[in-house]
């Protein structure tokens, strides 16, 4: 995506010149004669376009030497979302560099995770981003701490170690160099923070259905984990060792999530971050989508298209897929009161909120669980057993960074486990865009009017190739024109 963008200079000038919202956060204005990059949308009086570069990314239009605008602030431009644009080495390390792969600075490590060598991935990051690894995880760091500080009354000292900066040595010496001045000297407007923890806020691309994807998630919420009410998503989280309570509300005004953090320490807060932007789908380019996906007459007349519906994804990949083993030949309000179950008989107490109780129990306590009375059939119960005992021994991994092809394959050599629900983990659980269940009922059924007949799952796979790379938003748009999913 990005690269096509910047093969449009006319288009990049036609939207900084119109301020258009749409490419906001989609590419970055590098002004020569003020050594600042902007966002596309700054209010200020636009420089004249022979003193204005265009850059894909902002740690790429930070390596050319441009500091941040303090103006439009491009540390609160919406993400654009890893995948767009880039190969899927490229994709896996964004992901690892955001929970913190490059904190300390091993770029070597990062690349033997990858299967790559170092230079090799430096030479995909400027193809595919126009900046280095480590300028994208130095980029990353800088911006969450530029959030911090403006948007929270946190202690610098507390900033420093929530943004990956291991010290606050290393903390200021990186905002002296980025902005010409300290830390401090920036936090020129103060918001409190929650009474109970920590407070941030995510930006969120437009347009941005937040009244839909509650109710997504209210359909599903696992009692004694999860709840919906109040306009307000709650949950229980688990980093490490420690647990604690996440609330996720929306603001229409500044189109942000406002994240709420009880019972954590500010080291959880990136991390929580990320999850976040990946549970609400928070970077998809839904303009982007909705052209492509309307383009298909029979696709628009099947699905909700007006925009498409958002892929939500998942806090814990163990936890969705346990719940979509539950879910298999049964209703969703079948799935959700046995994953409650679950939860209520091997998860851990959590004492910060009246409605989210328990937090769902790990992958080492359900491989030795019995499951006894509980409703669940003996071949489920061995399944989930497999899967846990396949994430405890590190056989199986189900985070952001995985490889969803590797993820798929070791996924359906786990008895119980088929082709539907390894693509629904990996849609959710990975955030794969291109995931699709072309075996899915309700996805067959959706064209029932359309085709006057009911299509087979070759047709189907068939009739999906030209909604790549977004085959995932078709599906999720189909299910919830027909109620399914």
């Amino acid at each position: 995506m990005q690269s096509t963008l910047l093969d449009r200079p006319e288009t990049l000038e036609r939207a900084r010149l119109s301020r258009d919202p749409h490419f906001d956060g989609r590419f970055y204005v590098g002004v020569l004669t003020t050594g600042i990059y902007c966002r596309p949308i700054c209010p200020a009086t636009p420089p004249r376009s022979d003193n204005v570069r265009f850059y894909p990314t902002a740690a790429s239009a930070a390596e050319a030497g441009f500091r941040p605008c303090l103006r439009c602030r491009p540390e609160t431009a919406p993400g654009t979302p890893v995948w767009a644009g880039t190969s899927t080495t490229v994709q896996r390390a964004l992901r690892l560099i955001e929970s913190g792969a490059l904190d300390s600075g091993n770029l070597e490590l990062l690349a033997e995770r990858l299967g790559v060598t170092s230079r090799h991935l430096r030479r995909l990051f400027q193809q595919h981003l126009g900046a280095s690894p480590t300028a994208v995880a130095n980029t990353q760091r800088l911006h969450f701490a530029k959030r911090l500080i403006t948007d929270s009354t946190m202690p610098m000292s507390d900033i420093a170690i929530a943004s990956g900066f291991n010290s606050v040595r290393r903390f200021n010496d990186a905002f002296k160099a980025t902005y010409k001045r300290t830390p401090r000297s920036l936090r020129t407007r103060r918001a409190a923070d929650g009474e109970a923890g920590f407070t941030l806020r995510v930006p969120v691309r437009a347009p941005f259905d937040w009244s839909s994807v509650l109710e997504f998630f209210a359909a599903r919420a696992i009692p004694h984990v999860e709840s919906v009410r109040d306009d307000a998503y709650r949950r229980s989280v688990r980093f490490g060792n420690a647990t604690g309570l996440m609330e996720t509300r929306f603001d229409t005004a500044s189109s942000t999530l406002v994240v709420t953090l009880a019972g954590l320490d500010v080291a959880n807060l990136l991390p929580a971050t990320n999850r976040v932007r990946a549970m609400f789908d928070t970077d998809a380019p839904i303009a982007d989508i909705t052209r492509l996906l309307q383009a298909d007459p029979a696709l628009a007349s099947a699905a909700k298209l007006d925009p498409p519906a958002r892929v939500p994804g998942a806090f814990s990949g163990f936890e969705l897929a346990v719940r979509a083993i539950l879910g298999q030949q049964v209703s969703v309000a079948a799935a959700t009161t046995l994953s409650g179950r679950v939860a209520e008989r091997y998860g851990d107490r959590l004492s910060l909120a009246p409605d989210v109780t328990r937090v769902f129990p790990e992958a080492g306590t359900l491989a030795r669980a019995r499951f006894n009375d509980m409703g669940i059939t003996g071949a489920r119960i061995a399944t989930i057993r497999s899967l846990a005992r396949a994430i405890e021994s590190g056989e199986l991994s189900l985070e952001l960074h995985d490889d969803p092809v590797a993820v798929r394959e070791r996924l359906l050599a786990i008895p119980g486990i088929g082709p539907w629900t390894a693509e629904y983990i990996v849609m959710r659980a990975l955030k794969d865009p291109d995931a699709f269940p072309t075996a899915d009922l309700g996805l067959l059924r959706a064209f029932d009017d359309v085709k006057q007949r009911r299509i087979k799952p070759k047709e189907l796979d068939e009739l999906s190739e030209q909604w790549r790379p977004w085959r995932a938003y078709a599906a999720l748009s189909l299910w919830a024109a027909h109620s399914g999913g």
